[in-house]
Order: C-alpha cells, then sequence, then structure tokens
C-alpha cells in the first residue's frame, strides 16, 4: 500500500465536501441498513424497537428446559437463547428486505446475507443444545463405573468448605444493553 500523495489528498478532501449522503427519502431508505450488524457478540442484544420482556420470556423458558447447574452450563444457555433470538430478527430483516428492497441484484445480495446468517445462527444454536447434552450426560456418574476401594486417609472425604468460601453463582442473565 502506498502513501497518498499531495495532491491526492487534496483531491480526496474537495471530493469529501460534496459527499454528505443521501439527500432523497428513496436514497436514505436503501442505506439504513448499511450499519446494521448482527451477531452472537453484538453490543446490544435488544434493539430499542424489540420487546425485552420476550426476550426474558425466552431466556426463562430455556433455562426451565436446561437448568444449568454453573457457569459452563449457563454459557451455553447463553448462546442458544441469543441465537434464538437473532434468528427472530433475522426473519424479520428478511421480511423488510422483501418489502422496501425493489426486487433486482441488492436485493438478492440482501437475502444471500440473510441466509447466511440464519445457517451460522441455527449452527449455534444446535452446537450448543449438542455441547449442554454432552456436558449433562458426562455430569451424572454411572452406577458401573463406580468401583469399591479402601478408603484411606489420602483419600478419604474432605469436609465441605465453609459457605464463605464457595464460588458465587454466575449471573442469571446477561445484562440487557
Amino acid at each position: 500500500m502506498s502513501i497518498p500523495s499531495d495532491k491526492q489528498q487534496q483531491a480526496n478532501r474537495q471530493n469529501a465536501r460534496h459527499s454528505t449522503g443521501p439527500k432523497t427519502p428513496e436514497g436514505k431508505a436503501a442505506i439504513r441498513f448499511n450499519a446494521l450488524t448482527y451477531g452472537l457478540r453484538t453490543r446490544a442484544t435488544i434493539l430499542p424497537d424489540e420487546n425485552a420482556a420476550d426476550y426474558s420470556r425466552l431466556w426463562d423458558e430455556l433455562e426451565a428446559d436446561w437448568q444449568p447447574q454453573n457457569r459452563t452450563e449457563h454459557c451455553y444457555l447463553e448462546t442458544m437463547v441469543t441465537s434464538q433470538w437473532l434468528l427472530a430478527r433475522v426473519a424479520e430483516s428478511e421480511k423488510k428486505v422483501y418489502m422496501f428492497i425493489a426486487f433486482g441484484e441488492k436485493q438478492s445480495v440482501m437475502l444471500a446475507y440473510a441466509a447466511k446468517q440464519r445457517a451460522q445462527l441455527e449452527r449455534s444454536f444446535r452446537t450448543a443444545i449438542e455441547d449442554m447434552k454432552r456436558r449433562k450426560k458426562s455430569a451424572k456418574p454411572s452406577a458401573n463405573s463406580r468401583s469399591p476401594r479402601k478408603t484411606t486417609l489420602a483419600s478419604a472425604p474432605r469436609p465441605p468448605a465453609p459457605a464463605s468460601a464457595s464460588r458465587p453463582r454466575p449471573r442469571r442473565r446477561p445484562p440487557i444493553m
């Protein structure tokens, strides 16, 4: 990459003065989704026009279904909830593309992007479910895996740690931004 010359920098400054964005309602409508990004780690899980109560209900329902017991399982739950929430947003975005963007190349590009996002979110949801199932299955000790053995001083059960020394439980749900 080369450094622009003084002449190029001057031309860039002059061109920038002329470009202030779209002026017509059609032009503004065409670019309104340009800055919209969504994914598992967006800064705002809930956008201003979305219902925080619906998000909380989704969280509570999946939490009741899966009953996470530790921080790792809470992370899987967060992935599941976020994936489902964003899948609904993708569906709404697809609807808006059909409604507000004329049939053509731009609409096709936007729909292809939405389809890609949908596939990634569905994969993330399925992976979190499989990871949660695997974790819960491995957490249940099977009766056959225990072999009787002598209890020695080194292998004797330790008394439980005082309550003040236990680790705090993870947050119930991430904060809504």
